[in-house]
């Protein structure tokens, strides 16, 4: 079960609006839909609530620490409520994966990402769990910096949006402990128009006869 839910992104109104930050947008929308209201902590160096869930009291959290020292913030935390790094889902930006698609996995490597970098090495462990936002690749290497701290076309915007939502329907089984459940929500994506039935479908014209 997840004890823990960690958003990750940069402080401050420069960086609210950009790709990084797409763990912190999914945090607050799972606040909105708890009722609950994240609060500076300052013992975590962090954005907090505490929900309470199925099985127990349960965190959300956005470090304040900035991306490359996200750890800190997490580590401190999971230590002092002893929440085992297993339960513990981070919610980040992927580059690997098109806006408006969402995944789920246990366990990796940080793949490039700074924030999970840190992570692993505050834990000291990389088995947690991870949702991984699709934000799309720039297809240049060198622009990927550039890339993730801008703000998103607004056709993609409203892709990632799509995609928080859509895996929040499956934030109740993630906190009862029913993985296997949620990964098949978070992975179902978004549903495609059925076609016509053929009673819609516009009459052929007459044939003509000569």
């Amino acid at each position: 079960m997840i004890r823990l839910f960690v958003g990750l992104g940069n402080p401050g109104p420069d960086y609210e609006a950009t790709r990084h930050n797409a763990g912190f947008w999914w945090v607050d929308a799972l606040a909105a839909k708890l009722g609950a209201r994240l609060t500076s902590e300052r013992a975590y160096q962090a954005q907090l609530a505490r929900v309470a869930g199925p099985q127990g009291p349960v965190w959300l959290l956005q470090p304040m620490t900035f991306m490359n020292r996200s750890g800190v913030s997490v580590a401190a935390l999971a230590r002092f409520f002893k929440i085992e790094a297993n339960q513990v889902l981070v919610v980040h930006d992927e580059l690997d994966v098109l806006p408006g698609q969402a995944k789920l996995k246990f366990g990796g490597s940080a793949a490039g990402h700074n924030g999970l970098k840190d992570i692993h090495g505050m834990l000291g462990t990389p088995d947690y769990w991870r949702l991984r936002l699709g934000i799309g690749h720039p297809g240049v290497k060198s622009e990927v910096v550039n890339y993730v701290l801008k703000k998103p076309s607004p056709d993609d915007r409203d892709a990632i949006d799509r995609a928080i939502e859509r895996s929040l329907g499956a934030s109740d089984l993630l906190m009862a402990g029913e993985m296997d459940r949620a990964l098949a929500v978070i992975h179902a994506g978004p549903q495609r128009p059925k076609p016509p039935r053929p009673a819609d479908l516009p009459a052929a014209p007459p044939r003509q006869t000569s």
